[in-house]
């Protein structure tokens, strides 16, 4: 992520002698995202992520690392948060929250094809599953909520074409969440932003998601919708690829199958999918907070998406007796 907090190797040295890693070796800033702090930290037990927290509060932190914990502990490929000597995964540093969690093994596959796509549905419906008895409950901080506080601050930087889709997706999202069909969908913990650099892969086996600062709940529908805005797409246009759309969905059909509400709600999670992310960039790009290593993503890509996703051909869900 962008770094907003900087730690020198000097700061970290007496702060890791709480965790049981052994000293700090080297650390090094990573320059990508714009949430939080976070940078390599090699140890002598080995490597590791540390991620300072920008934004999360202390009382909020819990729930994400808790949440990474009791998914590694249950088999889903996750970063493992780190307990310093009081069991405590959470801790200050610099005045912040901060956490060290373990380092997953490969990199992202940014170009990716079908096979990889079964990987991540396959793994995202394990997810939603593991986490279904996961005792804290939080929102989605960047849900339905969000936008109707976050839309109307944004507006003046829109052109009038814009602005007037903006509003008109303000409302079909709101509407459609007070819909039966909205209230039947399956809801639990999500992450949220599983784009394709936030999963690592070795060759075609997928080694791990990360990035959970996102996370809440939500539906599961909307997380797959998330997914499938990413990986399954042209990012020149934002077309959807069938053959990868396919391979997502019915990958996650076979370990979660897809209900017929959720079929009826396909589109509208696509579009706000769509919208939860072109609200937020077009938020990020003309109110941006100072970082050292800062790059605000191009609004206009979800702009694209919301477009196509409103008027376009979408595939259908996978639906068991369908």
């Amino acid at each position: 992520m962008a770094v907003f907090t900087s730690v020198t190797l000097q700061d970290l040295e007496p702060w890791m002698q709480q965790y049981p890693l052994g000293k700090a070796l080297a650390i090094r800033g990573i320059s990508s995202g714009i949430e939080n702090s976070n940078f390599f930290v090699d140890t002598e037990q080995g490597e590791f992520v540390l991620t300072i927290f920008e934004n999360l509060s202390f009382e909020q932190c819990p729930f994400y690392l808790k949440l990474m914990r009791h998914l590694a502990d249950r088999d889903v490929l996750v970063p493992a948060p780190i307990a310093n000597h009081a069991g405590e995964l959470c801790v200050a540093l610099h005045g912040k929250p901060a956490a060290l969690v373990s380092k997953l093994e490969g990199s992202s596959q940014m170009s990716p094809l079908p096979v990889h796509c079964r990987e991540v549905g396959t793994m995202l419906a394990r997810l939603h599953l593991a986490a279904q008895d996961f005792p804290i409950r939080q929102p989605n901080l960047r849900g339905l909520d969000w936008w109707l506080m976050t839309v109307p601050t944004v507006l003046e930087f829109l052109s009038d074409e814009n602005r007037s889709l903006m509003q008109n997706e303000i409302a079909h999202q709101s509407a459609f969440a007070q819909t039966d069909t909205y209230r039947a969908l399956q809801q639990g913990p999500v992450h949220a932003d599983l784009f394709r650099n936030n999963v690592m892969f070795v060759g075609e086996r997928l080694t791990g998601f990360f990035d959970f600062y996102f996370a809440g709940c939500d539906t599961w529908l909307f997380d797959v919708a998330v997914t499938v805005n990413d990986w399954c797409i042209d990012l020149a246009t934002g077309e959807l690829d069938v053959d990868r759309v396919s391979a997502i969905l019915s990958a996650y059909h076979a370990v979660r199958p897809f209900t017929a509400p959720e079929a009826q709600a396909w589109r509208s999670s696509l579009r706000a999918a769509a919208f939860r992310f072109w609200v937020s960039r077009v938020y990020d790009f003309y109110k941006p907070r100072e970082a050292e290593m800062l790059t605000p993503h191009d609004p206009t890509h979800f702009e694209r998406i919301l477009r196509l996703r409103v008027r376009a051909a979408i595939p259908d869900l996978p639906v068991s007796g369908c």
